[in-house]
């Protein structure tokens, strides 16, 4: 039987990193953008006690990023060709130490295919000295969250969305999650944040903060664009247990409120798109108060590391954040 995913609040080896890379894809915000994942990478390989794995596709790319970092040992810096960013969804899922789990990736539906998004697996894998096992379905990294004991949190908008998998239903893609990644119970929530490219990843709407414990967002301001979306996920978790029979515990973090992206559009910013490194947690800042109180409600739930909050509103032109761009790979 294939063991479950361990969770993300346990320990590492190194935690890879997505650059970027491309000024075709990022226009103006390239330079922001790679300032606010430099800024991850050294929060992560400082307080967060990690060895970073950064990936830069070119020359020019990788200078810009020994720029930022500079003389950091504990960032190393790898130039290799990759479509974008974001390795939580191209990269491989690590299933345990030295082995890993790589999907076919199809844009997120068709709706954003690059040359190298379909070898960042293995290369990710072969770098890494993991032995890699390819399954022929397509997945992406953020559709699930997992509590390291077989339980796993996905949205229906994304994993049968029939962009991925035609075919399947949920009996279809729980058996495929048990064979592949070790998934015992599925948790079904239904839609994701308004204008997610991703139709609806779980990284942004549901995370595991420690055993039988998730959080998920409530809204914040008027005029929440994801107030009913929160509250029904919420009742959802609320009712639902855990592989041992154990009721989960839902923590409610604000939100960031409504924030409009450059094409005057309901941006899918979440502050639940944070990273959980060795020692520290690093969440998504837009410079509001409702941050703020994100953060102080993230510390409450992780006591043993730092919560810090790190702007992101760059990345978030791209479609996502700290946690899209990131891939740990467990001791």
């Amino acid at each position: 039987m294939t063991r479950p995913v361990p969770p993300e609040w346990g320990p590492h080896t190194a935690m890879w990193l997505g650059f970027p890379s491309h000024p075709e894809l990022w226009g103006e915000q390239l330079r922001p953008a790679r300032a606010e994942a430099a800024a991850l990478a050294l929060a992560l390989a400082g307080p967060g006690a990690e060895k970073v794995k950064l990936l830069a596709a070119g020359s020019e790319a990788a200078a810009a990023a020994r720029d930022l970092v500079g003389a950091n040992e504990g960032v190393e810096i790898i130039d290799f060709a990759f479509g974008d960013i974001w390795l939580r969804d191209t990269g491989p899922i690590f299933t345990a130490a030295g082995e890993a789990a790589a999907f076919r990736f199809n844009g997120w539906g068709e709706k954003y295919v690059l040359a190298g998004d379909e070898s960042v697996a293995a290369a990710i894998a072969t770098l890494a000295g993991a032995r890699l096992e390819s399954h022929p379905f397509v997945l992406e990294g953020g559709a699930l969250e997992h509590d390291g004991a077989g339980l796993a949190i996905t949205t229906r908008a994304c994993l049968l969305n029939p962009n991925r998998n035609p075919l399947w239903r949920e009996a279809d893609a729980e058996g495929a999650l048990r064979r592949a990644l070790g998934v015992t119970k599925t948790l079904w929530l239904g839609n994701g944040l308004m204008n997610d490219h991703t139709d609806g990843h779980v990284d942004n709407l549901a995370r595991f903060t420690a055993p039988g414990v998730v959080a998920c967002p409530m809204a914040f301001g008027r005029g929440d664009p994801n107030a009913a979306l929160y509250d029904e996920a919420a009742r959802l978790l609320g009712e639902a247990a855990d592989t041992r029979g154990e009721a989960l515990r839902v923590a409610r973090i604000p939100s960031p409120g409504r924030i409009i992206g450059e094409d005057f559009r309901v941006a899918p910013a979440s502050h639940m798109n944070f990273l959980i490194a060795n020692k520290a947690v690093i969440m998504p800042s837009y410079e509001r108060v409702a941050s703020r109180l994100a953060a102080e409600g993230l510390q409450e739930l992780f006591e043993d590391r730092q919560v810090i909050a790190l702007p992101s509103s760059a990345l978030l032109t791209g479609g996502g954040s700290f946690h899209c761009i990131s891939q740990q790979q467990p001791a």
